[in-house]
This record gives C-alpha cells, structure tokens and sequence, in this order.
C-alpha cells in the first residue's frame, strides 16, 4: 500500500476515534476533506428507507478506512449528530510551531462534540 495513503488513513481513523488529532498542517489539509466526506456518505446512507443503500455506503466507508470499529461510530454516533449540519463538520485550530523542524502544528477536531475529554 502507498505510504501516503496509509497515513491518511491512520489519521482518519484516530481522528475518528479519539475525535481530535494533533498534526501538522499539510497532513490536517490532506485529511480534512476526505472526513467531511465521508461523514457526509455516512449521513445519506442512514437517510434513505432503502437498505440497500445504507449497506452501499457503509461499504464505501469501511473500504475508505478499513476499520471497522471507526466505519460503526460514523454510523452510530458522528451521522445522527451531524444530521441537521449541512457541512463543516471539522476545525483546524493552530498551535504553533514545533520546536524540532519548525512545521505549523494544528488541532484538527471534530466540531459539536462532548466536551468530557
């Protein structure tokens, strides 16, 4: 597998599960739409009555990440809450600089979400 892809997805993955990633600025760049996608996919998916559509949509989710602990909480958790959210549903805050190579360092979330963390 490409390493780039695989680290595109490793990203999606955590971000998904812990709902917050801290990264570099081109990775969060790089990450960003294909999230927003994929919840989107997500979010039509539990729309249509059809449920051969629901199973469509989560194969092309699962086969986007690969996971499917991370493919059943976009279902079941991120989709129902973003249902009325007609997009945006990830925000890039800047942190800085790092001290080893000076890279721009983002947090990269997921917006909407509990603050218990």
């Amino acid at each position: 597998m490409d390493q780039r892809k695989s680290l595109r997805r490793n990203l999606m993955n955590e971000l998904f599960r812990h709902e917050k990633i801290e990264t570099t600025r081109a990775k969060a760049d790089a990450v960003r739409g294909e999230v927003e996608h994929l919840i989107t996919v997500a979010k039509r998916g539990l729309k249509h009555e059809d449920p051969a559509r629901g199973v469509h949509a989560r194969r092309i989710v699962l086969s986007r990440l690969n996971n499917r602990d991370s493919v059943q909480k976009v279902f079941d958790v991120l989709a129902p809450r973003y249902e009325n959210r007609p997009g945006g549903y990830t925000r890039i805050l800047k942190l800085g600089l790092r001290e080893g190579d000076r890279a721009e360092m983002v947090l990269l979330e997921l917006v909407d979400r509990p603050e218990s963390e």
